[in-house]
């Protein structure tokens, strides 16, 4: 059966939708066309990538997540049973998407329909280091261990990093390495070319597929979006999360 690629971090701002939009990317040029699905109903970063055709699920009643909308999501599951999903979850709707993913038991009716579940979830340098680390162990300790877990890490705010230990040492990974399939490293950039244009990319909601091409764009600007899609593309084959 399918793939599906739930993208979930409770902390806004820290990348949920890039991940997305990086898994989506990836499966179409290796000509898996996946659905596209942004649950988040106040910032719909994931949905503004025009490229991707994501679907914007409404979950909204009366100003409130009403968690019974989110049944459409599983239909359409279940209406398209070999088709990958990658589904992004804002931090707004984080919890209740977890409560209802977890008290209607829909990762494991997924694996009974033997589809394959993958949470990804990001963790970042900086001042949200800390929320992101809690958000990783919130995850890996209340979804079952049949899912495969990935972690993306986005220095873009700092190392991940404390005082003395690499995430990679840190007690949090340590306690859940067993459970965790891959980590995926976002690459760090050099601020004035790298980083300028990848941010420029991002602002417009392009794809690399669309930025490479676009002769708005210096011929310098395309050469360095090519090298970061072949990095950070590498990196996810290398995971085996979204091929095997």
């Amino acid at each position: 059966m399918s793939k599906i690629h739930f993208v979930l971090q409770g902390k806004g701002g820290v990348g949920k939708s890039l991940v997305a939009s990086l898994i989506a990317q990836y499966c179409i040029e290796h000509d898996n066309i996946p659905m596209c699905i942004d649950t988040d109903p106040v910032n719909q970063s994931f949905g503004a990538y025009e490229a991707l055709n994501v679907h914007q699920l409404d979950i909204m009643v009366n100003n409130d997540v009403d968690q019974s909308k989110f049944d459409q999501l599983i239909e359409l599951i279940n209406q398209h049973p070999e088709q990958d999903f990658v589904i992004d979850n804002g931090a707004s709707c984080f919890v209740p998407l977890s409560n209802y993913l977890l008290n209607n038991e829909i990762i494991e009716m997924l694996l009974e329909q033997e589809h394959e579940v993958v949470i990804h979830t990001v963790v970042t340098g900086g001042q949200s280091m800390m929320d992101t680390l809690h958000g990783l162990d919130t995850l890996i300790t209340s979804y079952p261990n049949t899912c495969a877990f990935v972690v993306w890490k986005n220095p873009y705010w700092g190392a991940i990093a404390n005082e003395t230990n690499s995430f990679e040492q840190m007690p949090i990974y340590l306690e859940h390495k067993q459970k965790i399939t891959a980590l995926i490293s976002l690459p760090e950039m050099q601020k004035d070319t790298f980083q300028r244009d990848f941010t420029t990319m991002l602002a417009v909601k392009h794809t690399f597929a669309e930025a490479v091409i676009d002769p708005q764009l210096s011929i310098m600007n395309r050469q360095r979006l090519t090298m970061l899609r072949r990095k950070i593309f590498t990196e996810i084959e290398a995971s085996h999360c979204l091929w095997d």
